[in-house]
């Protein structure tokens, strides 16, 4: 006899926006840890380029806090700006700016990143893309010579003898940047983002965040693989043309790509193949626009193009033990 499934009506399956994934701790503990970790490259950044940068991190953290509290107060919503995900927006966001943004560009990319990439989607936990990363992706079309690394060194005298490593690698060749060994970079001895080019301290804010639970390693460790295998087969092909594969993972957003932006919970997969699959697809993307593409450092449009086919990749999953075809 063939039973029949019935649902009382008066009960209703509640479910909860994402992020799924559950540690024990709330969502105030993750974005404060996660912001603690990042301070470990942005202070380093600030430390680097000066009072410029620490305006950049101070104007672009507040604001980003008031037009979240601005959109609670147009669309009544409960005050939120104490989760501190706005915050940690901001952060991020100056992190992946240089020191010389003007105030109202900065101004502009916490809009985007708060109203347009987050609030329009409904809030925490329901936007398809990075916010960060989507203002970066506009404000870099919108305004590239502002962007550009190589104008914030001309802008200002900041006792660099070099040129922003990714620019001279695409247009001179590996032998341009045969200067800049790969512990001077770790150590940040390069041009950059004001919370990028730390990498020793992006890489100890990984470990820490890892280890706590707050991100998951499949994506960072699939990301790098993905850099590191793509950028040595363009390397094995031509040596002469492409640079090796240790470069590309310790200049540009790399590290700060895999361990903080690519990890980001409503824009990336939950389950174990496809976050290996999402990781991987991001780092081979970000090679192939650096190799071949227009764009000199390719980590920003990488990560949105995986973000958006982020909800087909998280189908994917082994079948059901006993589960018929």
């Amino acid at each position: 006899m063939q039973r029949r499934l019935r649902m009382d009506s008066t009960k209703k399956l509640v479910v909860s926006h994402a992020p799924f994934w559950h540690d024990g701790s709330s969502l105030m503990s993750r974005h404060y840890n996660i912001m603690l970790a990042a301070l470990i490259p942005c202070v380093a950044g600030i430390m680097q380029y000066g009072t410029p940068a620490l305006g950049v991190v101070s104007l672009s953290v507040s604001t980003a806090i008031l037009w979240e509290l601005l959109l609670n107060k147009v669309s009544g919503r409960p005050v939120s700006i104490g989760d501190g995900s706005a915050a940690l927006i901001g952060m991020l966001l100056a992190m992946l700016m240089p020191a010389t943004s003007p105030w109202w560009m900065v101004v502009t990319g916490t809009f985007i990143a708060i109203i347009v990439a987050r609030g329009v989607f409904g809030g925490i936990g329901t936007n398809p893309f990075n916010p960060s990363l989507i203002s970066i992706a506009i404000l870099s079309v919108a305004w590239p010579k502002l962007m550009d690394f190589n104008y914030m060194l001309a802008s200002y005298d900041m006792n660099f003898d070099m040129v922003y490593p990714l620019w001279a690698a695409k247009y001179f060749g590996p032998d341009a940047v045969a200067s800049f060994s790969p512990a001077a970079l770790l150590l940040g001895k390069q041009a950059g983002a004001i919370g990028a080019t730390f990498g020793l301290g992006i890489i100890i804010a990984g470990v820490y965040l890892v280890a706590r639970g707050f991100i998951r390693w499949e994506v960072v460790i699939s990301f790098l693989a993905g850099v590191f295998v793509t950028a040595l087969v363009f390397n094995i092909s031509d040596p002469n043309a492409y640079t090796g594969p240790l470069f590309h993972l310790l200049t540009g957003y790399t590290l700060i790509g895999a361990v903080f932006l690519a990890t980001e919970d409503s824009s990336s997969p939950v389950n174990f193949l496809p976050m290996l699959i999402y990781g991987a697809g991001g780092g081979v993307l970000t090679v192939l626009i650096r190799n071949i593409g227009v764009y000199v450092d390719g980590v920003v449009f990488a990560i949105l193009v995986m973000n958006i086919i982020n909800p087909l990749i998280d189908r994917i999953r082994p079948k059901a033990m006993g589960k018929v075809a």
